[in-house]
């Protein structure tokens, strides 16, 4: 299993001579992660469909029971398209449900965390813009299982974590 993209083949100079990722064409099918990616973080699997500078789109597969507790992201605007199932967010403090079809906006800096409360897996395409260092993060997180050590990873990576009560 690949842990992340082939930086080589997706790595071009800007006008400026400084290196940035570009979006790569193409169809990243149903089920799968780009050159077959896939990653485990603490149970749920993750698969990254698209990465460049200006943005990171990956799918998760939320069993019941599974969430992500609410953090923030200081410098990336994201965004969930729930594709099946429901979920359950916490997004600045207040809670909410989006169903199937339905498009979450959380801007840089708004605490939020989705929660799969229902008895259904859920399955969403997430991306969040710029790209940021998430990607990486991802690929660092994957089959962790101590929570200190991804709380630290994550904030070394513009991802931080609220305290506990944050998701009551």
């Amino acid at each position: 299993m690949n842990k992340g993209h082939e930086p080589n083949d997706m790595i071009q100079a800007n006008r400026n001579g400084e290196q940035q990722m570009e979006l790569q064409k193409g169809i990243t099918e149903n089920g799968t992660g780009y050159n077959d990616v896939k990653w485990n973080i603490l149970g749920q699997v993750y698969f990254p469909k698209a990465v460049c500078d200006d943005t990171f789109a990956f799918e998760t597969n939320s069993a019941p029971g599974q969430f992500v507790p609410v953090h923030i992201h200081p410098n990336q605007d994201e965004f969930i398209l729930v594709q099946e199932g429901e979920l359950d967010l916490k997004l600045d403090g207040v809670w909410s449900k989006a169903k199937a079809g339905d498009l979450v906006r959380m801007p840089r800096g708004v605490p939020h965390g989705y929660f799969n409360k229902s008895d259904k897996p859920c399955r969403a395409l997430f991306w969040v813009s710029p790209a940021g260092k998430l990607e990486d993060l991802f690929i660092e997180l994957n089959e962790k299982t101590d929570v200190d050590e991804i709380v630290r990873l994550s904030a070394a990576h513009d991802v931080d974590f609220l305290p506990p009560a944050a998701n009551d």
